[in-house]
């Protein structure tokens, strides 16, 4: 593997040339197409004001859901819609459910986002919760409660956080999901633009949430939605963005948009979808796919666990082996040591990061075969104590 890309980081990497940053998986460093982006969306509130509206509703925004249906082979860039976060996302589909409580399935390694607002309902009585534990045959389980029909919601990530761990089966779980229950969610935070993802056969079926903020390399400010067609019509918690096509109703009508433009709120800082697409047009004019990324990391991935024979770190637990079929890019690996040893690479500006017991390494397009050297150079000299 000779190719690098660092060309492409140029203006991050130079900000901290001493920092070896291996947390891809949760900040991945912003190439140098955001910063023109960035650049772009100031420009053009500065040329446009009030107008620079026409120019993020009807070029950025449609450029953007082309992007994204693009990578996930979705048939219509309508379904498609953009928030400030995830978040904004999760509360109204749960909404527009019109029930309470809400009866909800879900495993016990989804993101915090997720797991505290649920928390939160479960304690205010809005949301009976049952988690599936994460591990040895927790895809058949799933599926199994799945199948019970005690559930209204169903919600679960295509990439664990934690783990690394790809869930298989959603297929399984879309063919459950209908318009009156129950719907299938699904947190692709982990796998857009990580792993190569055909959404098709889930398209009428499935919500897909996801984000700028990790692989896409777009920073902050970009949840992305895909909604399916007929799922949710009118969600309880909505902002005057959702009613865009119907702001000639008489007052005391609430109208929706028919896409999925129904699950927006209100005006939004749109520097996100800036920096989104102008990254996604950079990595398209250097022909370079989800799948390019991968087979790249893959290539990091297999140099740093070839030299663990002489590291502590090889005596962990290795979460995610390498395997056939779609694969995270960060390792995990559980250890009593993953806090400390956490530190002390931080204490020597290397970027890692940790969950509880579990050392995440994860990689990206800004780094090659010398960065995972001086890190194998490191990881050697961790102490066992």
């Amino acid at each position: 593997m000779s190719a690098s890309y660092k060309h492409l980081f140029q203006r991050s990497l130079a900000a901290a040339p001493d920092r070896l940053h291996f947390a891809a998986h949760s900040h991945h460093l912003w190439p140098d197409a955001s910063y023109v982006g960035q650049i772009a969306a100031w420009q053009d509130a500065a040329r446009l004001a009030d107008r620079k509206w026409g120019r993020v509703m009807e070029e950025l925004w449609p450029a953007a859901q082309h992007h994204v249906t693009h990578e996930l082979g979705l048939p219509d860039p309508a379904s498609i819609a953009f928030a400030g976060n995830t978040h904004d996302f999760l509360i109204r589909i749960v909404s527009a459910l019109g029930k309470s409580p809400v009866r909800i399935l879900t495993s016990d390694g989804e993101f915090h986002s997720f797991r505290r607002q649920i928390a939160r309902w479960v304690e205010a009585g809005h949301v009976e919760l049952e988690t599936v534990p994460v591990g040895e045959g927790f895809e058949t389980a799933f599926l199994e409660r799945a199948l019970s029909g005690d559930h209204d919601l169903i919600f679960v990530s295509q990439v664990m956080f934690g783990t690394g761990r790809v869930t298989q089966g959603l297929d399984r779980l879309a063919a459950l999901s209908r318009p009156e229950g129950p719907w299938l969610v699904v947190d692709g935070y982990h796998g857009f633009m990580a792993v190569e993802t055909d959404l098709a056969p889930l398209a009428n079926s499935a919500f897909y949430l996801s984000g700028g903020y990790k692989y896409a390399m777009a920073g902050e400010g970009v949840g992305i939605l895909h909604a399916p067609p007929g799922f949710g019509a009118r969600p309880e918690i909505t902002g005057w963005y959702a009613e865009f096509d119907d702001l000639s109703l008489s007052t005391g009508q609430v109208g929706y948009a028919p896409d999925a433009r129904r699950f927006l709120g209100a005006t939004f800082d749109p520097s996100g979808l800036y920096r989104f697409v102008a990254v996604r047009d950079m990595l398209a004019d250097e022909g370079i796919t989800t799948a390019t990324v991968s087979a790249y990391v893959a290539g990091l991935r297999d140099q740093l666990l070839g030299g663990l024979d002489d590291s502590p770190l090889g005596e962990a637990e290795l979460l995610n082996p390498p395997g056939k079929g779609s694969q995270a890019r960060f390792l995990a690996f559980r250890t009593p040591h993953a806090a400390k040893w956490q530190e002390m690479l931080a204490a020597q500006d290397i970027v890692t990061d940790v969950r509880a017991d579990v050392l995440r390494i994860g990689f990206g397009l800004y780094h090659d075969q010398k960065d995972v050297a001086e890190l194998l150079a490191v990881l050697g000299r961790l102490p066992t104590e």
